[in-house]
């Protein structure tokens, strides 16, 4: 029965089909607000899978590696060094430590100072890159042992770094699924003002339809059959752009940051084919129920 009532809508009726026009304003202003609404979809999409990705990679990066940064004079901080080693060999749940050598303490300074800045002449903190087991290690009782043996070493376990960072790419996740919400409230408005227009201009044809034993529902499919074929048109046009200037944002390398990550990777791809349908569906529901209501008030 589902599959008989699809069929017909696709066909249509060619009697039915003469109180809607198949050109003019409401016909293009349609299938244009389904095309924009269909390219702003894409990106927003686009922005929610990248956010989640974000958040992901942020947290993996970030919740199984530390830092030991040693503020020592200098003809103690070779010895206090050795000693923030040895207690991070000896700590549980720490899977390596190592000393940063000069070339890439200098590398992390070079975004702000340059590449030519004198480590080795500067009195910058030694830094020690720790690396957890899966299960952790307790970093209280760590600051502790550190203190005792390296009284100028201070553990960073990246806590205060990656709470902010994991809550920020939340909020740009529910900010790219709230514009997808908004693009099917705009989408709905723009799609049951043109049927309503195209109903009203067709007034004439209605009635005539009426006297000839029409029924509203039978009139109401003809509107919903047009304005969901153009809607299902506009959106793939729209999809199609969308995807094409995804793929032409620059990839993500390892200079790059968040924005040149925008984008969809493998089967992510596959997400965005799914707003045409939604498009008509949309487009399906919000016609009938405008052409039901403003048949109601044809008399």
């Amino acid at each position: 029965m589902k599959l008989s009532k699809a069929i017909a809508l696709i066909k249509g009726d060619p009697r039915a089909d003469r109180a809607v026009p198949p050109t003019g304003v409401t016909a293009q202003l349609t299938v244009l607000t389904a095309a924009a609404m269909a390219f702003l979809g894409v990106f927003a999409l686009a922005l929610s899978l990248a956010t989640g990705r974000l958040a992901d990679r942020w947290a993996s990066e970030l919740a199984q590696s530390s830092t030991v940064r040693i503020s020592a004079p200098a003809e103690q901080l070779a010895a206090q060094t050795a000693a923030a080693l040895r207690v991070l060999e000896q700590t549980t749940g720490v899977q390596s430590a190592r000393a940063l050598d000069v070339a890439e303490q200098r590398a992390l300074l070079a975004p702000w100072f340059g590449p030519d800045l004198p480590v080795e002449t500067l009195p910058i903190p030694q830094l020690i890159e720790v690396v957890e087991t899966r299960d952790g290690y307790d970093a209280e009782g760590l600051r502790l042992r550190l203190r005792g043996e390296a009284p100028g070493a201070v553990l960073d376990d990246h806590t205060r770094w990656r709470r902010p960072l994991i809550e920020a790419a939340g909020r740009l996740n529910a900010l790219g699924l709230v514009s997808l919400v908004l693009i099917g409230v705009v989408m709905v408005a723009m799609i049951t003002l043109a049927a309503n227009a195209a109903l009203s201009a067709n007034a004439q044809v209605i009635r005539v339809l009426r006297l000839v034993g029409a029924r509203d529902n039978y009139i109401a499919r003809a509107f919903v059959r047009r304005y969901t074929l153009r809607a299902l048109t506009g959106a793939l046009a729209g999809t199609a752009l969308g995807m094409v200037a995804m793929a032409l944002l620059p990839r993500a390398d390892a200079a790059g940051g968040f924005l040149t990550g925008l984008g969809f990777s493998g089967a992510g791809w596959l997400v965005p084919l799914l707003i045409p349908p939604l498009a008509a569906i949309i487009a399906f529901w919000s016609t009938r129920w405008a052409a039901l209501r403003a048949l109601k008030e044809i008399t």
